[in-house]
């Protein structure tokens, strides 16, 4: 119980920080109201989950290695959505092109919940692919894709980001 009780200050300073950018970024908004209302609402929401779990650190991005992870995971991503919205909107353009979609199966090899919800949202923001499915036991991914894509899937689909995201957790 004792280091509940130690961990609970680290915990709570985190998940205000993280609620508080989210505030930030939901609302959009630098009115003095809105920032005193957003870091009350973030300490309430922070002080009530802090005894729930372990919390992800922001200041661990302080890390110049993990900064540039995130970084470029989120140009990967940035891309790799830029390139899918535009084949999307051609095969909407040209009907006459064929429609290979399917339903997919991808086996993953990341260890942490964090890397297993990275790798399905990330990947779902890319309209090819849409998750549809998470079995954690089996460690496999569901996908529906617009189009099935030549060789192997989990290499079109998951790789970059699950290489970036176990990149992020342990900088080289």
């Amino acid at each position: 119980m004792g280091t509940r009780l130690r961990e609970y200050p680290a915990r709570a300073a985190a998940l205000f920080v993280w609620c508080y950018g989210f505030w930030l970024l939901l609302t959009w908004t630098v009115t003095p109201e809105q920032l005193v209302f957003g870091a009350i609402l973030a300490l309430t929401v922070a002080l009530a989950m802090a005894p729930l779990g372990p919390v992800a650190r922001p200041w661990r991005l302080a890390d110049p290695r993990r900064f540039a992870a995130v970084v470029t995971l989120f140009a990967v991503a940035l891309g790799r959505i830029v390139r899918a919205n535009l084949a999307l909107a051609r095969r909407i353009w040209l009907p006459s092109r064929p429609l290979s979609s399917g339903m997919l199966i991808i086996r993953t090899d990341a260890a942490t919940d964090g890397e297993i919800a990275a790798i399905g949202l990330i990947t779902s923001l890319i309209v090819d692919n849409q998750i549809v499915d998470l079995d954690r036991s089996e460690r496999e991914f569901q996908y529906h894709t617009v189009a099935v894509p030549d060789g192997d899937p989990r290499t079109a689909i998951t790789a970059p980001v699950e290489q970036l995201a176990q990149w992020i957790r342990r900088p080289e």
